[in-house]
């Protein structure tokens, strides 16, 4: 099922609308300082996979990017749920309109 295009260029507004909040976040601002100092450091020495600031780098990165997926993704599902909700509710007063006898 395509979705109309205008609900598609709604929902992109939405997606951008939290990722430029997500990149504001301060959690996840002090997370991407450590992963870059982490990512400088890494690259300081020639064997990038050998030296222990890989691994470190690695993780942060990791950490990072779930961050920021969790709350694509709780974000996203709030979303849902209110526009559920508001068509929900727009469906019951359609109904209710529909069921009265001077209607």
């Amino acid at each position: 099922m395509d979705f109309p295009s205008w609900l598609q260029q709604a929902i992109q507004a939405r997606l951008d609308e939290v990722s430029a909040q997500i990149e504001h976040d301060p959690d996840l601002s002090r997370v991407r300082g450590e992963t870059d100092e982490a990512f400088e450091a890494l690259f300081a020495s020639k064997d990038v996979e050998q030296t222990p600031g890989y691994a470190e780098w690695e993780s942060l990165y990791i950490v990072t990017k779930g961050i920021e997926n969790e709350q694509l993704y709780m974000q996203g599902l709030r979303d849902g749920i209110q526009l559920t909700v508001s068509l929900l509710g727009q469906s019951m007063l359609t109904d209710r309109e529909n069921d009265r006898p001077d209607a």
